[in-house]
């Protein structure tokens, strides 16, 4: 299973790869990468190969010292207490670093954008991120569970930048 989690983690970067580098998404301005790093719950996606069946999914992301950022995803498969997976990664500035756009790479030397475009900019609270083609969008908290009326105006900006909520995975984080 491990194997096939890398596999899956491989085709997602090598399809992301091909796509123009030039962002579709604009990342928040104004970011503050300190404020940004721990662990975040995944509260809703767009189903993905390397993300099938996994509940109870977190995202931690830590300071290395050479300036770049660790990325370790972890979900359970099927139940909250089923198998643990994990993927390491890490990411990197596009550009300007108080812009939210990274690359991320679970696999040297592909690196694949990691856009955020929405953010609780005052507490860091939570998060949308999108990467190029509409095929993938995570929306994360801080906690495992996200106030509706923060939900809905993510899925209402998730909706007005062209994709599809009927889509969106809810992750069961409980």
């Amino acid at each position: 299973m491990k194997n096939s989690l890398l596999v899956a983690v491989i085709s997602m970067t090598f399809s992301i790869q091909s796509v123009s580098a030039d962002p579709k998404f604009t990342p928040v301005s104004g970011f503050e990468l300190s404020k940004y790093l721990g662990t975040w719950y995944e509260i809703a996606r767009m189903p993905v190969s390397f993300e099938r069946d996994l509940v109870a999914v977190t995202a931690t992301y830590g300071l290395q010292k050479n300036g770049t950022v660790s990325v370790l995803n972890k979900g359970h498969k099927n139940i909250v207490q089923g198998k643990l997976k994990k993927a390491h990664g890490k990411a990197k500035f596009a550009g300007n670093t108080d812009k939210g756009h990274l690359k991320v790479s679970f696999f040297w030397p592909f690196y694949a954008d990691y856009i955020i475009v929405a953010l609780d900019q005052k507490d860091y609270q939570y998060a949308m991120v999108a990467s190029e083609g509409f095929k993938y969008l995570w929306i994360l908290s801080r906690t495992p569970r996200l106030d509706a009326s923060i939900l809905n105006g993510l899925l209402d900006k998730a909706k007005a930048l062209g994709f599809d909520t009927q889509k969106l995975y809810m992750v069961p984080q409980e």
